[in-house]
């Protein structure tokens, strides 16, 4: 059983929330089957910070619900997906259009599911490298999970 939305029905959906709208966040890419994402960031006069660099509270939410996202539609309903906890390691400035990419192994995939069989809580982290136009990672985002089976799944 798969999520109710089509990926590229959620793309633009997200392109046009308001969070992502107006901080010039984008889905660029949602794969179809909810495995892989690549975010970017516009490099716009509003989303610079006082030094000319891209302000670090929209690089942080361009990873925000990407991951919860990816792990519902890749789940299915069966499963509770929140984000829970996440910090940031700022590590050079990001000048220009900035990039994260966000990929769901199969490996990562089975562990979900085993650690959740039984109806146990679980929390996986994800790290997400934020990176410039010449690839240079400029932040690590680190995102803990919330994973759980819903009640008439357990």
């Amino acid at each position: 059983m798969r999520w109710a939305f089509k990926p590229q029905v959620m793309r633009k959906l997200l392109n046009f929330w308001p969070p992502f709208f107006f901080s010039g966040i984008q889905v660029a890419v949602l794969a179809e089957d909810y495995r892989y994402a690549r975010v970017e960031l516009k490099n716009r006069p509003w989303t610079r910070n006082i030094n000319n660099s891209q302000f670090g509270g929209a690089m942080f939410a361009m990873t925000d619900p990407i991951y919860p996202l990816l792990l519902m539609g890749a789940l299915g309903k069966e499963y509770i997906v929140w984000d829970k906890q996440a910090d940031i390691n700022y590590i050079k400035p990001g000048v220009g259009k900035l990039t994260a990419e966000f990929l769901l192994t199969d490996e990562a995939i089975d562990d979900i599911k085993k650690h959740t069989v039984t109806g146990e809580k679980y929390f996986p982290q994800f790290l997400v490298h934020i990176k410039d136009p010449n690839n240079n990672v400029v932040a690590e985002v680190n995102r803990t999970i919330y994973i759980r089976k819903k009640p008439k799944y357990r």
